[in-house]
Parts: C-alpha cells; sequence; structure tokens
C-alpha cells in the first residue's frame, strides 16, 4: 500500500507539473502539496542527490543559498536546489520532485536547499544533510517565530546527529545549537566599527548560559554578534575555523581563511550581514573541498539576488530597492542602518507590508517598536514617504525615532508614493518592501526609475 500511495502521488505530481506548464502558471508549492496530500511520507521515498547541504537560520539564508548554487555551478556541479519554490517541506517536495526521472531517481549530483527553521520537523526526519549552515538565530515574527529559545530547541530537536554543523561563533545562539554534532565555525575578526556595547534595541542574548552574569564583549557588531565573553565565569564564544579579517571598505576586499591560509576576496556586498553572508559561503565551499583561491574566482561571477537590492542610475538620480523584511524587526533595523550609512542625500519609500497578513488577519505591529527607525533619524534622508496598510503606523514610530514631521509624507496608495519624491539631482532613492509585497514593489520601483528618467529629459 504504501509503494502503491507513493507511486501514485510521483505519477499525479509529475502530471501536475506538465499541467502548470501548459497552462503558464507558476504553483512553485502546488506539486510538492499534491505528493504530499496523497502520499505523507512522500520526502522520505523520493530521489535525492547524495551529497546534500542545508541552509537555514533566521537572516541570510536566501542569499547564501543562492550565492552556493550560483558558485558550484559555475564550477560545473549540478546542484538541485529551491530557489524557485518555497522552503517549507511542500517547496523542497516541489523541487526534489522537479529533479527526479519519471522513476523518481534524481538527476542532480548535490542539492543546496534553503530550509525554514520551522518547517525542520517536516523536512529533516526524510532529509539527512552531510552538512548543515546556521546563518544566525535572531527574533523574527513574534506571532510566528514566537522567541530565540524556542527556534532553537526546534533545531535541536530535528537536526540529525549525523549532519556536520557550520556554526556562525560570533552569534552565541546558533552557535550553541546541537552540541553532540561534529561542527566547524566560522566569524568575522575585529573591526574598526565595532563596540562594545549594544546600540540596538534588540539584544536577544544578554546573560551569560551558563552562569546567567551579565555577557561582555571583545568587539560588538550589532545586536548581539560579536566576541562574547563572561567575566565571572570564564565562559567565551568559540574559536574561528574559518574567518574574515582585513575589512576594507574603500577598496571593497576582505581577507577569508583560516590559520594555515588566507586569501584576498572582493565583497558582493558592502553591507556587514552579507559579508557575513561571504564568509559563511566561503566556508561551506571549503567543507566541500573547494579551495579558497578558487571560491574566490568562483565568487566573482555570482551577486546577490536583485529583488533583494539592486541600484541604477535613472537620469540624474540613483533608485535602489531594499528588500526589509516586514514583520522582523532586526532585518529591518540591519537595512536601515546600511542605508543611513551611504553616502549623499536620500529619499526614502517605506512599503514593508505584510500583504498576506491583510487578507485573513491584523498584523502584529509590537515589531515596530523592537526595531531601529532611530537610524532614519539623518541629516542624510532628506524625505520619507509612508504608504501601504501600515503607513501611519510608520509614520508614528518616525516621530517616536525623532524623524522631524516635515521629513515625512503620507500616501495611501503605493502606487501614489513615486509622485511624492523630489527627485534632488545627486541623491539616492531607496524603496523598502518585504517579501509579502515584492511584486507591488517591483512595480513601485519601475515607477520611480521612469519618473527618474522623464525628469532628466526634461
Amino acid at each position: 500500500m504504501r509503494k502503491f500511495r507513493y507511486a501514485a502521488a510521483l505519477l499525479a505530481a509529475k502530471l501536475s507539473v506538465i499541467a502548470l506548464k501548459l497552462t503558464k502558471r507558476n504553483g512553485t508549492n502546488f506539486p510538492g502539496l499534491l505528493a504530499i496530500k496523497i502520499c505523507p511520507d512522500f520526502l522520505a521515498h523520493i530521489g535525492k542527490p547524495e551529497k546534500i547541504v542545508g541552509i537555514t537560520g533566521t537572516n541570510g539564508k536566501t542569499t547564501v543559498s543562492n550565492l552556493l548554487v550560483d558558485a558550484l555551478e559555475a564550477k560545473g556541479i549540478s546542484v538541485l536546489n529551491n530557489r524557485l519554490g518555497s522552503n517549507i517541506h511542500f517547496g523542497i517536495a516541489t523541487s526534489l520532485l522537479r529533479g527526479a526521472n519519471l522513476f523518481g531517481k534524481s538527476r542532480y549530483e548535490m542539492a543546496v536547499l534553503e530550509i525554514d527553521e520551522r518547517a525542520t520537523p517536516k523536512i529533516l526526519p526524510y532529509i539527512k544533510p552531510e552538512y548543515m549552515l546556521v546563518t544566525n538565530l535572531f527574533r523574527d515574527s513574534i506571532k510566528r517565530n514566537a522567541h530565540t529559545e524556542y527556534i532553537a530547541g526546534i533545531l535541536n530537536a530535528n537536526i540529525p546527529k549525523e549532519t556536520k554543523l557550520i556554526l556562525n561563533a560570533d552569534d552565541l545562539i546558533s552557535a550553541r545549537l546541537c552540541s553532540e554534532n561534529e561542527r566547524v565555525y566560522f566569524g568575522i575578526t575585529k573591526m574598526d566599527s565595532d563596540r562594545t556595547e549594544s546600540i540596538n534595541l534588540i539584544n536577544d542574548i544578554t546573560l551569560c548560559p551558563i552562569c546567567s552574569h551579565k555577557l561582555k564583549y571583545e568587539y560588538l557588531r550589532y545586536h548581539h554578534i560579536g566576541k562574547a565573553y563572561c567575566s565571572h565565569c570564564g565562559f567565551k564564544a568559540p574559536e574561528y575555523d574559518y574567518f574574515g579579517s582585513n575589512v576594507d571598505f574603500e577598496k571593497m576586499t576582505i581577507d577569508i581563511g583560516d590559520a594555515d591560509e588566507r586569501v584576498n576576496y572582493k565583497f558582493i556586498s558592502d553591507g556587514i550581514h552579507n559579508i557575513y553572508n561571504m564568509v559563511s559561503c566561503v566556508a561551506v565551499l571549503k567543507e566541500l573541498g573547494i579551495g579558497y583561491r578558487e571560491s574566490k574566482e568562483l565568487l566573482k561571477k555570482v551577486k546577490i539576488v536583485g529583488s533583494r537590492y539592486s541600484k541604477e542610475l535613472c537620469g540624474d538620480v540613483f533608485v535602489a530597492n531594499q528588500m526589509a523584511k516586514e514583520n522582523n524587526a532586526l532585518g529591518s533595523s540591519r537595512a536601515f542602518d546600511y542605508v543611513a550609512g551611504q553616502k549623499g542625500d536620500k529619499e526614502l519609500v517605506l512599503m514593508m507590508n505584510c500583504l498576506g497578513d491583510e487578507k485573513t488577519w491584523s498584523e502584529n505591529t509590537s515589531w515596530l517598536y523592537d526595531c531601529d527607525f532611530e537610524y532614519l533619524n539623518d541629516q542624510s534622508i532628506k524625505r520619507i514617504i509612508v504608504t501601504g496598510p501600515r503607513g501611519k503606523d510608520y509614520h508614528l514610530r518616525l516621530l517616536l525615532a525623532g524623524v522631524p514631521e516635515e521629513k515625512i509624507i503620507w500616501v495611501k496608495s503605493e502606487i501614489d508614493a513615486p509622485d511624492k519624491l523630489e527627485y534632488t539631482k545627486g541623491e539616492s532613492i531607496f524603496i523598502f518592501y518585504g517579501t509579502d509585497s515584492i511584486a507591488l514593489g517591483e512595480r513601485v520601483l519601475a515607477k520611480t526609475k521612469d519618473i527618474a528618467r522623464k525628469r532628466r529629459v526634461q
């Protein structure tokens, strides 16, 4: 009976893939959803590549997954991934299904799978990654992820004992996962911009996990990310196996390596969170047997996905899209910090609207008060357009952050926001949107670019 259910699920799901192609519909989750509805343990039976790398964590997993896939494909390795699907069990089932032949046997050498932390109980019993990278663990959506200890508990309970972990030594929450597993650590050594006390609203680990005394830092980068230690009991962050050093924002370079060898790489992005993404990617490649000099050449051929961040000169101004995950205070704080630190004057459009919530229930707005909107109280930011369902909430939060009211303009419809910008010559315009509002954000971005180009002509 079990084999019959699997065969029926495989056939029905394969036919659904063909139907979706013929009707020109996306349906990234549907084939996997259908397969699991027919055969609940479909993931146990569908063919998988021999080598599997899992990527999870609060922030950065999509970026790192894409970087790894691009680098490995540039090396000529056939890599199965869920870039076009979701990172829950239905999406991964769809990706494995698309990567298998009619008999359910995988056609790929390797898989790099982005895995949602909360989906691990439905994925990892059936898929055993040889390596698992955990980028970091931060406070995320309150209604879904509750607290970092809750998410760490899920990962501790579900990551297979045989999986080798690649962990962020600068994050004491994810660094302490699955103590019995084999592991290596990555991180970034002291930078000139580091401090020793957190200035952010969110700091998810302040006390020593051993003796509960207050943690101190040799250096602190943002939130709780840095080299922590306890002066009372001697507890300290793990030592690095792989690390970035000599970060040079002028030359856009970083040395990445280990105690024996270091190679100078070009940044893929000058945001510190993306520098961590790059270091973690190099660590995974080294674990897969790809040396630093080779990974340097491979990473020259890749870039951050355009939906996450891109910047273009349009007429007399630069126009950029900036992903700022809705309901995620830390992700938006990192984006605000990055943009505020960019050179020159700026105008912003804030539309990190959780449109999925709007259809079914009221969005939980408590994240706005964990998010560092204070970064936007900067002289270089001349105007902020707030729009969409949360527009007036952004307005209030910006006022509480000290942003002068005359800088803030509310407009109800997102698509009308570009009409309220000044397009002052030489400035940069940043459109902030979240994962729910990517399609709408792209429309706003396109309109902004169009207006900017027409103004140059006039």
